[in-house]
């Protein structure tokens, strides 16, 4: 096949896109695919809206010549969209994080949970929010499917955004292989991520400065390095912290039990079912029972029992899967 992906970011940048792209480029080169990758984030320099005007012209000849579509970008997946209803392909998306609900935080500073967002905030968005609902809205009901890491996430998009007559589908999250458990030196829980709102860090942090936690001799630590490092940092550490307001497949607590390295993770994520037997969950909004968490996996037999739980878990969803359900689906598309 001919295949097009287009992404926001791409190697050497980091995150989850850029790992999802790369990884799935690789995988089906190998396999003798013919592979072109278009990157949205070479266009940002420009003011939005030109942005998408050059990156649609961009695109054309590889999607004039693809014979299937994988999107990762939410900015620019309308762009793709309507370039794909132009020349008859078949184009997927796979969602990631919600945009629309990171701006709305990070413009109002409100705390809502994403579960909670377009049920309760709707009225309340900007025009700009507006104009991207509503171009969201049409890009998922205009694409030949639409592929969920969880069905959390699906389940809070199918009713504000329309979706019930969509060709839905589940692809997990990569989980690979365990690496080696490492050793640590201090109880030191890595909550390192993006200084966004939603991400709660603030919070995190007000707990971890508690009389009863600094006692127990654990620290925060938010140094954010290369995925790479910040593996071997995570294999390394005592332990991990994710207690944003809403992670639908936080790559962070993945790489967390990849390592053998026991975490604390909010129940808001759509991971909940798959790592329920090893996840040490926190309500993301009450502070005291962040703190009780803490101070429950700082204690050395509580530790020692969520460790042996990790290291004996054993699910693993590679590359390889991940590319071959992406084109079983694209032989189930029209």
């Amino acid at each position: 096949m001919k295949i097009l992906i287009a992404t926001g970011i791409y190697p050497p940048e980091i995150g989850g896109p850029a790992e999802y792209a790369s990884n799935l480029a690789r995988v089906w080169k190998k396999r003798g695919n013919e592979v072109s990758v278009k990157i949205f984030g070479k266009f940002q320099k420009y003011p939005w809206g030109i942005r998408h005007v050059i990156f649609f012209f961009y695109i054309i000849p590889s999607v004039a010549k693809s014979d299937y579509i994988v999107t990762l970008d939410a900015f620019s997946a309308g762009v793709v969209t309507l370039a794909s209803k132009i020349f008859n392909k078949k184009i997927v998306f796979r969602t990631g994080g919600d945009v629309l609900w990171e701006l709305y935080t990070e413009r109002t500073g409100d705390m809502v949970l994403l579960r909670d967002f377009y049920i309760k905030k709707q009225k309340e968005f900007s025009l700009k929010e507006k104009i991207i609902f509503s171009l969201m809205r049409w890009t998922l009901q205009n694409l030949s499917a639409i592929i969920w890491s969880t069905e959390w996430q699906k389940n809070i998009f199918i009713k504000p955004y329309g979706l019930d007559k969509q060709k839905n589908l589940i692809v997990e999250n990569y989980f690979g292989k365990k690496l080696p458990s490492g050793s640590y030196s201090k109880k030191n829980f890595i909550g390192g991520t993006r200084k966004l709102k939603w991400k709660n860090i603030e919070l995190v942090k007000r707990v971890f400065e508690t009389e009863q936690v600094k006692n127990s001799g654990s620290v925060l630590d938010l140094e954010t390095v290369p995925h790479n490092e910040f593996l071997e940092k995570i294999r390394n550490s005592y332990a991990v912290i994710i207690a944003s307001l809403g992670d639908i497949s936080p790559n962070t607590i993945i790489d967390a039990i990849t390592c053998g390295t026991p975490f604390i993770v909010t129940k808001e994520s759509g991971l909940f079912e798959r790592i329920k037997d090893v996840a040490i969950f926190v309500d993301p909004k009450d502070p005291k029972d962040i703190e009780e968490k803490v101070l429950w996996l700082s204690n050395e037999n509580n530790y020692k029992s969520q460790k042996q739980k990790i290291e004996s878990w054993n699910f693993v969803h590679d590359w390889d899967e991940i590319a071959t359900e992406y084109e079983d689906i694209y032989k189930s598309i029209k």
